[in-house]
């Protein structure tokens, strides 16, 4: 959703004048300064900047684990204020799901532990979304036979088998090489078009940032605070002069003074 056109609907996420501080043994580190944004349903809204620049910090109070110390974070008008399965996280690291359990296990797990579906209800809708993901032969395989891509699927096939209000995702594909992490890209976008879930995602690569945002959030070197709100370029449009202009536009809003 273009930001043109969100007024149409209400903000399904709310961030307004976010400052989050962390205490080090020494100082006060603030991680952002004031940030504010507003994140519409169905929206893949990514936050770009360079690394310290808090956004990783920001995704994480979104999820719940950090209270800011100054402004608010609202979902669905609800003030966040801790950890729940109408937001669920997907994080760079491969080592994020149960090496004793198989691809099937692991997501149905995130469904009965939260107690929302029937034992019977959570293997079919974790088989579904394993499937959506490509990964139906592997549904027996436990982690340790898989790719880091393939670990990648499974953890985002387990926050999407939730049906969050909302999915972060902090730099999922930044230990990927190159190839891999295109196919990744895709991937998700395919995915996205086939449930138009709403995701948050976190980069600091500007080619990724406009491949898989439909609206990006600039924020400044440390501490981060908002620089600029841009709409990405439309699909057919990726690999053409739009896309370069774009890359180039947000280069020099972020790194030149």
């Amino acid at each position: 959703m273009a930001a043109q056109d969100a007024g149409a609907t209400a903000p399904l996420l709310q961030v307004q004048g976010v400052t989050l501080q962390y205490k080090t043994d020494e100082y006060v580190v603030t991680a952002t300064q004031r940030v504010d944004f507003d994140v519409y349903p169905s929206e893949r809204y990514v936050l770009l900047g360079p690394s310290g620049c808090g956004k990783s910090t920001l995704l994480k109070a979104i999820g719940g684990y950090l209270t800011p110390s100054e402004g608010s974070i609202r979902l669905k008008g609800r003030e966040v204020r801790e950890p729940g399965p109408d937001r669920m996280m997907v994080f760079q690291e491969f080592d994020q799901l149960l090496p004793w359990k198989t691809v099937q296990q692991n997501v149905t797990f995130a469904l009965t532990a939260s107690k929302r579906l029937s034992a019977a209800e959570a293997r079919d809708r974790a088989a579904y979304y394993i499937e959506k993901v490509g990964l139906k032969d592997f549904a027996d395989s436990y982690p340790h036979m898989l790719s880091g891509g393939m670990k990648q699927r499974v953890a985002i096939a387990r926050g999407m088998a939730m049906e969050p209000d909302v999915l972060l995702m902090d730099e999922p594909y930044a230990a990927l090489d190159a190839l891999t992490r295109r196919r990744m890209q895709e991937e998700l976008l395919r995915l996205w078009e086939d449930t138009r879930f709403t995701v948050l995602f976190v980069t600091h690569s500007i080619e990724e940032a406009i491949r898989i945002g439909t609206r990006i959030l600039l924020l400044s070197p440390h501490p981060g605070q908002v620089k600029a709100e841009l709409n990405s370029v439309p699909p057919e449009l990726l690999g053409t002069a739009a896309q370069a202009e774009l890359e180039t536009r947000i280069n020099d809003m972020l790194f030149v003074h």
